[in-house]
This record gives structure tokens, C-alpha cells and sequence, in this order.
């Protein structure tokens, strides 16, 4: 069973105190997607005023147009009740669900950007399975180049020092060089649209040996490039793809419902900015109906980059996206953790419920199943830009 969400397990640690947007599946005789603005009093649909989040977000002043927006809207109901139709267990479709809190935004994410993926990376592409390797590599790494990796500025004169070291001593990495060099390792983690919200159930190949979630803060920017508000994100990984070649990465991270992002956007205002993002300790919980139980936190302050330059790097002169960015911040796990055979790692089973939080984030809870068996993605742009125009949100 999907566990019991409420507005006590879900909301950041100060409740109400930030601005708080997502979507949700507005029910009745023209159901279809609806912006949301979460408050105390309710859960309210102001797509009569602003149709998607993409231009809720793209605005100059999303808080006061959101603010705006509640005066002349529809009251979904209590946020209690709309998490509690949320999930697969409890889903009433005649009844209103969250969604991911994002639409129309092009889902980005960066990799290598802390130190103990990077190393478990590298270490993993150069052993190829050879335990032996792997603990000469493991002797290296963790003396004094190795302990460089954790305080060098990715980029910089040290940084290429570092790397020629390395590269002597037989040890350099494609994943090492993302992790410390000039270029940030950004690619492409899931289609507009194609997101997963809170309470779905995220998607592994059913071909898939090894697979996992990746707890991330998701930040959220404006079609100008500046950050406006974050979130969570788990990034679904088929490891075992991956770990063949790079060039697999599309392939191993863009199955069905292998992205997830929520449970709501918190948009940067008095109580909470870029900042505060850098503070957060996100925690990973997986629970498995097997009995498992796997609990990690990792603090951002860890992190070789500053998130300035993630979104600097992602969008700039040369690449610009006009529906807005998710940009996926890196992640610190990295499955070593044994679930069944000692050395074998970390793998999802069928049925374990994945927990990410963050105090000033809340919380983000998924399902897993394999993803020919989630709900299919079936509505893209074409279909969310008709469904408006039904509803006459759109087209005059």
C-alpha cells in the first residue's frame, strides 16, 4: 500500500510560510490540468487567469500574479483531500489529483556535480568489475589527489594540475572530467510534459538489473534565465545501461515515469531564495515491501559547484529556453549499498515506496513499477494546448 500523505508529512517544515504553486487534474464534464496555488485555506485552481505554469513562472512577478489570480478562482478542496486521491491505491478520477508542478519546461539535468558519485563513477567505468582494480583505485582516490577532489574549483589551474596527476597515474575518468573540469555534464532528462507528480508511480525497465532513484533539488528558472523557485526531483537511473557507455545515458533515464518532480514549486521570496537552497540536507528513504529499509541524507553544501553556475552553464547566449527550465542539480547517492548479494549494490524491486525531503521543500513520494505497467504518457503539448482551447482558457 501506498502510505497515507497529508499536509503534515508533506509540507516544508514551515508549513504555509512560502508561496507555494502546482498543477493538478481539475475534474467535471472537461476535466483537464489546472495551475494551483497551495494555501492554508485550500488548494486553488486560477487557470481561469493563468493557463499554464509556464506562464504563471514566465510573468515578471509570479507571487503577485499568483496572489492576484486567488481572488477570481476555483477552490479545489483541502490540501488533505487532494493528496489523499493522489495515489494509485486511493484515485478517484472524478475527483481532483496532483500532477507534476511543472508543464510546458524544458527538464534538464546535471551530473557529477558531488564528489562521491563522481568518485563511485569512475571507479565503477575504469574496474569493469574487477574487485582488484577497484580497491587500487579506491587506495588512490582516497589519498591526497583524491581528497583534492572534494575542496578543488572545477575548471580552475588546480583542477587541471589535479587532472594531470591523474591521468599518470592511470586513473582519469570521462566522469572525473565532469566532475572538475570547465564543463558542466548537462543533458536532457525528460520531455515537456512528461513528468510524474507526487503520489504516481515512477517507472524502471522491466529489463533493468539494476536501477535506482536519484534524490535531487530541482531548481526552477524563467525564460530570461533566472532562477525563480526549486523543488524535488528523483531521477530514475537504469544503472546497468548506463555502466555499458555513455552513450546510453538517453536510453538508461527517459523510460516511462523515470522522472518525478514535486510536490509543489516554492518560489523564491522573503522567506526563502537561492541561498537557502544551498542549505538544505535532502533526504532519501526507499522502503521495500521485502522488508528493506534504506534512510541517507546528503547535504547541498557538499556540492563542487555553485547552482549559479549549473543554470549559467545550461542556459546562456547559446542555448535559451522560452517555457522556462527544471534543472536537476546532481545527486550524492550512489547504490553501494547491498540489497540482497554482498558487492552487488543497490537495485529498486518492484513495489518500493521512495521518499525524497527537504525541510524548506517538503516531501516527494513515489511508487515503483516497471514502466510498461505506470500510466502511459499520452497528452503532449498538441493535447494539453487543445484541451485549453475546450475549455476556453485559451484562443479567446
Amino acid at each position: 500500500m501506498f502510505p497515507k500523505m497529508t499536509t503534515k508529512n508533506i509540507l516544508p517544515a514551515d508549513g504555509y510560510a512560502g508561496t507555494l504553486v502546482g498543477r493538478a487534474l481539475f475534474p467535471g464534464a472537461h476535466p483537464g490540468p489546472c495551475v494551483v496555488v497551495i494555501r492554508e485555506d485550500g488548494v486553488h485552481n486560477i487557470s481561469g487567469t493563468v493557463p499554464t505554469m509556464a506562464e504563471l513562472l514566465n510573468c515578471d512577478n509570479p507571487i503577485a500574479r499568483a496572489n492576484k489570480a486567488t481572488r477570481n478562482c476555483v477552490h479545489l478542496g483541502s490540501l488533505d483531500e487532494i493528496l489523499l486521491n493522489s495515489t494509485p491505491d486511493t484515485h478517484d478520477p472524478l475527483k481532483p489529483y496532483l500532477l507534476t508542478p511543472i508543464d510546458l519546461h524544458a527538464v534538464k539535468g546535471c551530473g557529477m556535480t558531488f564528489v562521491k558519485t563522481m568518485l563511485g563513477r569512475a571507479i565503477e567505468e575504469q574496474a569493469q568489475g574487477d574487485p582488484q582494480k577497484a580497491d587500487a583505485m579506491h587506495k588512490v582516490l582516497e589519498g591526497d589527489e583524491g581528497r583534492k577532489l572534494s575542496t578543488v574549483k572545477p575548471g580552475s589551474d588546480e583542477a587541471e594540475k589535479l587532472k594531470a596527476a591523474l591521468i599518470e597515474q592511470g586513473m582519469w575518468s570521462q566522469y572525473l572530467e565532469a566532475g572538475i573540469g570547465p564543463n558542466v555534464g548537462i543533458f536532457t532528462k525528460a520531455q515537456p510534459l512528461s513528468t510524474v507528480g507526487i503520489g504516481a508511480e515512477v517507472g524502471i525497465h522491466p529489463d533493468s538489473i539494476k536501477s535506482h532513484s536519484e534524490p535531487e533539488v530541482v531548481l526552477i528558472t524563467n525564460s530570461r534565465g533566472r532562477s525563480i523557485g526549486a523543488t524535488l526531483g528523483n531521477d530514475v537511473n537504469r544503472q546497468d545501461l548506463e555502466g555499458l557507455s555513455a552513450l546510453y545515458l538517453d536510453r538508461a533515464k527517459n523510460n516511462n515515469a523515470a522522472c518525478s518532480i514535486g510536490p509543489f514549486i516554492r518560489l523564491f521570496d522573503e522567506s526563502f531564495g537561492i541561498d537557502d537552497v544551498r542549505t538544505q540536507n535532502v533526504t532519501l528513504t526507499v522502503e521495500g515491501i521485502d522488508g528493506y529499509l534504506l534512510s541517507e541524507i546528503y547535504p547541498m553544501v557538499e556540492m563542487t559547484r555553485s547552482l549559479d553556475e549549473l543554470v549559467a552553464q545550461t542556459f546562456n547566449d547559446n542555448h535559451q529556453y522560452p517555457d522556462g527550465l527544471a534543472l536537476f542539480c546532481g545527486t550524492m547517492f550512489f547504490p553501494d549499498q547491498d540489497r540482497d548479494e554482498p558487492g552487488k549494490g543497490f537495485t529498486h524491486k518492484i513495489g518500493d515506496v521512495v521518499t525524497i525531503k527537504a525541510p524548506a521543500l517538503g516531501t516527494l513520494i513515489n511508487k515503483v513499477n516497471h514502466s510498461n505497467m505506470v500510466r502511459p504518457w499520452n497528452f503532449g503539448i498538441a493535447d494539453l494546448m487543445n484541451n485549453l482551447a475546450d475549455r476556453h482558457l485559451i484562443g479567446g
